[in-house]
């Protein structure tokens, strides 16, 4: 078996060696629960969380449209020491990451000093240029990131992935922090966690803090393409926790270069969309025509600045894998600054010498397409069969550029209730970075798992599950 960094033990995956400092409170705690209280437990959150409708659509699912995201009561805990290490190297990520979309949609400093090719930017899918020569509020483009943090090696931190779009997960780190809270009382008085469940208030003051100009007491909405949207428990429960109106496009509409929301008092103005809808169905007459979900005439009032999109629209220009391998390169530009967190090493299809490599070394690597998500559109070497593998291989021949590949990172582990008992399984960490007139974010972050033994794929869409994650006050 192949040796990882496990969480709560410092050798591997010997369920019988040391436990590290900061789990030892919490493991003496474990040792005196009975299976039995585990499982009645697990049973609680499950019906608990079914009950409050805590759900994920999985598109294309035969077994039905809604699924549980399985939540582990065994928490991720991570000391006060390496979160504040995380927290500054995410900080700084993001600032750049702004820096470098403000930039590329205005001076493309960046494209003349040639450090990103200028094809990487333009025929980027995720380009738009309508929003160039555009000012935004505070010139903040990702206000809500979604960074997918792993640990590897012998316990080393690595960036994997940047989500800037419209990145979901927050309300399940919230939601597995209140049930948690709810099954084990007594954990959270014996140690000193440190809160998120300020998140909704601390995104509400970020949303208003980038308000246009003159706008005091600004109507923020949150925006959402309906309730058969995988993320739509998400986009109900952040509307409800910050006290918003939750709408879909046909809720707004453009009037005298403003937009403005039905109510049943008459139109009021909006003048922040939180938005959970795609770049290409914001707006019909400037992005896709047959889009039902957005608002005619959106692009227009943004253009002016007369309303605020967080994110941004052409924000997942940075967020592409095939961007991913320059943010280092964009720290040091902008920032003139080493990194603080490291990005996994990558090889871009797109250059002859590492696509040979890679389809040279196919069943050891992870190859990934560039304008992917959730798990899909990707192979796993080590996992993969020969017929899987060698399908890949003509795909990669045939677009090359559509690719990134990255090498199979052994996965930290953290001990996970599991139907045979507690088990070593793989986990991430997403935390979410907000960007307004300041960057912030709460102490801790969603963390996955994967369920399956030996599993590296830890999206809910592919069957993983969720932990609480406590990041120690001490």
């Amino acid at each position: 078996m192949a040796k990882f960094f496990n969480e709560m033990t410092a050798e591997g995956s010997d369920a019988a060696g040391n436990v590290r400092e900061h789990y030892r409170e919490f493991s003496a705690w474990l040792k005196q629960q009975s299976p039995e209280t585990l499982q009645r437990k697990r049973a609680e959150a499950d019906l608990t969380f079914r009950r409050v409708g805590i759900t994920f659509a999985v598109y294309g699912d035969d077994a039905g449209t809604e699924r549980l995201i399985p939540f582990d009561i065994i928490p991720r805990i991570i000391p006060a020491a390496e979160w504040t290490q995380l927290q500054s190297g995410l900080v700084q990520r993001v600032k750049a990451l702004n820096m470098f979309i403000h930039d590329i949609y205005h001076d493309q400093n960046i494209i003349k000093a040639g450090i990103i090719p200028a094809e990487q930017i333009y025929k980027n899918a995720q380009y738009r240029p309508e929003m160039q020569g555009i000012s935004v509020a505070s010139d903040i483009y990702a206000h809500i990131a979604g960074v997918d943090i792993v640990r590897a090696g012998a316990g080393e931190f690595y960036v994997l992935e940047d989500n800037l779009r419209v990145p979901s997960g927050v309300s399940y780190m919230l939601e597995d922090r209140k049930m948690m809270m709810r099954l084990f009382p007594e954990l959270f008085a014996r140690n000193k966690i440190a809160p998120v469940d300020h998140y909704p208030d601390m995104l509400l003051d970020n949303l208003r803090s980038v308000a246009p100009m003159g706008v005091n007491d600004p109507t923020i909405v949150v925006m959402t393409p309906g309730m058969y949207n995988s993320a739509y428990f998400e986009h109900a429960f952040l509307a409800q926790q910050m006290g918003v109106e939750l709408v879909e496009g046909k809720d707004l509409f453009v009037n005298d270069n403003a937009v403005y929301m039905r109510t049943t008092r008459g139109p009021k103005r909006v003048d922040v969309i939180y938005r959970r809808i795609d770049d290409d169905f914001m707006d019909p007459l400037a992005f896709r025509p047959d889009s039902s979900l957005g608002v005619p005439g959106l692009l227009s009032v943004y253009r002016a600045g007369r309303v605020t999109l967080a994110n941004a629209i052409g924000t997942g220009v940075a967020d592409d894998k095939s961007i991913y391998p320059f943010v280092p390169d964009m720290i040091k530009f902008y920032l003139t600054e080493q990194p603080i967190l490291n990005n996994v090493p990558t090889y871009q299809c797109r250059k002859p010498e590492d696509l040979a490599y890679t389809l040279a070394h196919l069943p050891e690597l992870v190859v990934k397409e560039v304008h992917g998500a959730g798990g899909y559109g990707m192979l796993v070497g080590p996992a993969s069969s020969q017929a899987q593998i060698e399908d890949f291989r003509q795909r990669l021949i045939a677009k090359p550029d559509g690719y990134i590949a990255q090498p199979t990172l052994a996965l930290s582990a953290c001990p996970t209730y599991v139907e045979n008992g507690i088990a070593p399984r793989h986990i991430d960490l997403r935390p979410f970075v907000l960007s307004g007139k300041s960057i912030a974010m709460v102490p801790g972050g969603l963390t996955r798992v994967a369920l399956q033994e030996g599993s590296l794929v830890v999206n809910s869409s592919q069957g993983g599950g969720t932990k609480d994650t406590w990041i120690l006050e001490r």
